[in-house]
């Protein structure tokens, strides 16, 4: 999941992003001097290379410096509000994402080289984890060293404590590949209150033998186990530290920086944590002294100001918002500002989710597919450098992705196919004026948007209630089952370089629930059987089940309009160095910046 603010990066997410969708021609600022480039499909395309997983030697640190690389300063980070969540349990948003990377660690990270390929290595543990059983036993190791910003040395037992905590109802908004795997898919039934009331998990599930191991039992082969605890999410949460619902403005630091003051609303300001070890560490740096966030100024201002380049613009960065749509053809056009962009194809897709409790019939949902403008949705998000328009919901960055796929004739017809609407809302029996709520995020995109989709589906004989929420709580807000809305925009992305990870959250009808992607609450039987077979194959046998769900989910039942596949373009200030375009998070490498001039 951009100010985007899309699951996943990998998140990122994200978008959760992808094992190694990753744009080795966007790994230096993008964008030959005066030369107005975006980026293609090809690009992303040619970059789905496999993940490599790290031995012990790739996971010790210190990481690699970064040529050039000076200590000290502060870096400056514009928002356009608060992060969605700094609890690490809650962190699905590409936002978050970036900032667990600075304050938080899990039991494994990707390492990213300099042309932008991934490999996936220890970072609390000695290595990304020993299989056996064939595959279905994973054992960790945790490095000596790791303490906490309180000086609290980290065991096997606050890595137990990290996991069973998300299965508590505290925990509402974050990924839910390992517990589902280790408990099925009603795991919160497996551990109710969480650790909170003195219960574990058993030893036959999840196992600590002693203070430097952890291990993983499934049921079946999970070969993806390294990836998935890679994400923000499973990052580290100290026994000793967890205050619960407060642990989310409150957290306690294992990375290289730590909170030292959060005003709600208005700023952040993290600080170098002492007690964070290079040594422990190969993914990350502490070049500069801290990070302070302004959470208040939105896109335009972020864009003008750092065109401007004056005073303290010098020294910031967008954090995951984008350059302001109505500045691009400023920004790409001048020389000396499009060098100080970073450019990439993202993971995500973004879709306007039906909620199928309330839009039940499909020729209704087809419809509004057809109705919908994509072009002008991608002009009100940067034209070709905000994104490309989607035939499907399986991104060009996912390997196997077929550019020709187009059911609905969306690349055919970019700004809409009314007639097509019409005939089918007349099929439908649908009445002129029929009320749609449409949720949409208070950004500048969704703002914009949201005018779009208003006219668009006024001209079939729709009369849209537009909703505004709130960018920092819109998908806790969607992601209620009892949602009063009918449909609303999202963004996925794959949490790595597998289907499994699009498919599963966000389409399957046994992980519907508060809380979870899947938005539209689709629940189809045949669907989730093909889930079910895919899961239990390698991915490169699994690959055509995963298409045959896609296709179904698409053409048969549609519980969400493909509308565009995302990308992105960031400006810094001109005393930011070592900055370049992120394959893991899909947006600026946070591990490598520093000032020029501290």
């Amino acid at each position: 999941m951009k100010p985007i603010r899309s699951r996943s990066v990998r998140a990122i997410a994200i978008a959760a992003v992808a094992g190694s969708l990753a744009l080795t021609g966007c790994s230096s600022n993008s964008g030959k001097e005066g030369k107005d480039q975006s980026k293609s499909k090809d690009d992303a395309a040619a970059q789905s290379k496999p993940v490599e997983y790290g031995d012990a030697k790739a996971s010790t640190g210190p990481a690699a410096p970064v040529p050039g690389a000076k200590s000290g300063g502060t870096i400056n980070a514009y928002m356009q509000s608060d992060m969605s969540h700094m609890d690490p349990g809650q962190i699905y948003v590409s936002d978050a994402g970036q900032f667990a990377n600075l304050v938080h660690r899990g039991l494994t990270n990707y390492q990213e080289d300099e042309n932008g390929n991934l490999t996936v290595v220890g970072d609390i543990a000695t290595d990304s984890g020993q299989s056996s059983d064939d595959g279905k036993t994973w054992t960790f190791k945790i490095k000596d060293g790791i303490k906490d910003e309180d000086g609290n040395v980290i065991t096997s037992k606050d890595v137990r404590h990290t996991i069973e905590r998300q299965y508590a109802k505290v925990i509402f908004d974050g990924p839910t590949f390992v517990q589902t795997w280790l408990s099925g898919a009603d795991y919160r039934k497996a551990l109710p209150d969480g650790p909170y009331k003195g219960k574990h998990l058993p030893d036959s599930v999840l196992e600590t033998p002693d203070d430097q191991t952890v291990v993983f039992h499934f049921d079946q082969p999970r070969p993806d186990l390294p990836q998935a605890l890679a994400m923000a999410g499973y990052s580290i949460v100290p026994e000793k530290q967890d205050t619960q619902a407060k642990y989310d403005k409150a957290p306690a630091a294992l990375g290289p920086y730590k909170v030292a003051e959060y005003k709600s609303g208005k700023s952040l300001k993290l600080v170098k944590n002492d007690q964070w070890d290079p040594k422990t560490d190969a993914v990350r740096h502490q070049y500069v002294d801290g990070y302070d966030f302004t959470t208040t100024i939105d896109q335009t201002s972020q864009t003008k100001r750092l065109i401007a380049d004056q005073g303290e613009a010098k020294n910031a960065i967008q954090w995951t918002d984008s350059v302001d749509p109505a500045q691009i053809q400023d920004v790409v056009t001048d020389p000396a500002v499009n060098k100080r962009t970073i450019k990439g194809y993202q993971p995500y897709v973004w879709q306007m989710s039906f909620n199928l409790d309330k839009i039940k019939d499909k020729k209704i949902r087809d419809a509004i597919t057809y109705a919908i403008p994509s072009q002008a949705m991608i002009q009100a998000d940067g034209g070709k450098y905000g994104g490309e328009l989607a035939g499907g919901l399986f991104a060009p960055t996912l390997p196997g992705f077929d550019p020709k796929y187009d059911p609905y004739g969306k690349l055919k017809k970019p700004n809409g196919d009314i007639a097509k609407a019409k005939e089918l809302l007349k099929e439908a029996g649908v009445k002129e004026g029929t009320k749609l709520t449409y949720a949409y995020s208070n950004s500048p995109r969704g703002q914009a948007q949201q005018v779009i989709i208003k006219d668009a589906l006024a001209k079939i004989g729709f009369d849209i209630q537009a909703k505004e929420i709130d960018r920092a709580t819109f998908y806790e807000q969607i992601g209620k089952l009892d949602n009063p809305y009918d449909l609303y925009m999202t963004g996925w992305g794959q949490d790595w370089s597998s289907p499994s990870t699009v498919v599963t959250p966000v389409y399957d009808g046994d992980q519907i629930a508060d809380g979870s992607p899947n938005y539209s609450h689709i629940d189809d039987p045949q669907v989730n059987k093909l889930i079910k077979e895919a899961l239990k194959l390698q991915p490169t046998e699994a690959a055509a089940k995963w298409e045959e769900a896609h296709k179904r989910i698409v053409e048969e039942i549609n519980p969400a309009a493909p509308v565009y596949y995302s990308k992105q373009i960031q400006l810094f200030g001109s005393n930011i160095g070592g900055a370049k375009y992120s394959t893991e998070s899909s947006y600026l490498d946070i591990n490598d910046v520093f000032l020029k001039q501290p």
